[in-house]
């Protein structure tokens, strides 16, 4: 069998995409999906959430960016990418031909900033846009628009009213309650939410005494965060109604199965890429590998079966 045609037990449609394996790059891991082409058949992807994007260019924080952990990493990058005009007038034109889903990853520091990004990607090739609402909010003193639910929801309302595509809610793990983002962002229009984001975590120089981040604190991700994420995605699955893509911390097809499991449609995988550019290939290879064993004939057949009591 060729693997388009083994790859059919994990087509799978969501939100009106078409994704013929229901593994996605994440964000910011894996750049414009370009840079990974000599590792990754890219038109065996779900698709590529593409860097985040925002309205004008970004320089991103000053200092030391990325300090490894105990399994996994911090980031605080500070979304340093060219602006929506350079990805749409340079980029995008170079990637479409890779025959992916690619699904934009937008930013802001207001409500307005949201919109005016969705708007100018309504376009024939982008599928779909993931709004990052792990942003501060510019002009209500910088709370995280992703940790307020009524923020929150006012962001997925601003897009979803200009946008022409199907629109995914990224989540923030760094609340008290993840079932109350999810409801309020589905009740705002979202189509699709993944989950999680990073965690917020630090990394002192025990030398300088000083944090080694220049931002002092940035976002935890990799093998550590997995629990929380599966946890998390668990609880979303049972409060809401749209589909979920299930992230953090993946590194293995038995770490995506446990997402399937919990209730996610489908995976998008981060920082694992960073130690296995092809890892995402194994990981469609390991599915198909378990629903044989198994005696799955489709991938849908396993979403949430953890929660059947």
């Amino acid at each position: 069998m060729t693997h388009h045609e083994r790859d059919k037990r994990l087509h799978t449609t969501l939100a009106g995409i078409d994704m013929c394996t229901p593994v996605l790059a994440a964000s910011g891991t894996f750049g414009f999906g370009e840079e990974f082409a000599d590792f990754v058949d890219l038109s065996r992807l779900g698709g590529v959430m593409v860097k985040g994007t925002t309205l004008h260019p970004r320089r991103g924080n000053d200092g030391v960016r990325i300090a490894e952990t105990p399994q996994g990493m911090l980031n605080c990058i500070g979304l340093e990418n060219p602006g929506v005009d350079v990805f749409l007038q340079e980029i995008l034109p170079r990637i479409r031909h890779y025959g992916m889903n690619v699904i934009v990853n937008i930013s802001g520091g207001s409500v307005e900033d949201y919109a005016a990004v969705a708007e100018r990607l309504n376009v024939p090739d982008v599928a779909a846009l993931e709004i990052n609402i792990s942003c501060p909010n510019v002009k209500e003193g910088g709370i995280v628009f992703g940790t307020d639910p009524h923020a929150a929801a006012s962001v997925v309302r601003a897009v979803r009213r200009t946008a022409q595509k199907p629109v995914i809610a990224k989540l923030s793990p760094n609340v008290t309650s993840i079932t109350e983002m999810a409801r309020a962002v589905e009740a705002a229009g979202a189509d699709m939410i993944s989950l999680i984001n990073t965690l917020i975590g630090m990394r002192i120089d025990i030398e300088t005494g000083k944090p080694v981040l220049g931002n002092r604190t940035g976002g935890l991700s990799g093998p550590a965060v997995k629990p929380v994420a599966v946890r998390m995605v668990y609880d979303v699955a049972r409060a809401v109604r749209v589909p979920i893509i299930g992230m953090g911390g993946i590194a293995s097809w038995e770490d995506a199965v446990e997402f399937f499991l919990a209730g996610a449609s489908a995976v998008a995988v981060g920082t694992a890429n960073f130690t296995d550019p092809a890892i995402m290939m194994k990981i469609c290879d390991g599915l198909l590998h378990y629903m044989e064993e198994h005696d799955i004939s489709h991938i849908n057949e396993i979403v949430g079966a953890a929660h059947m009591e």
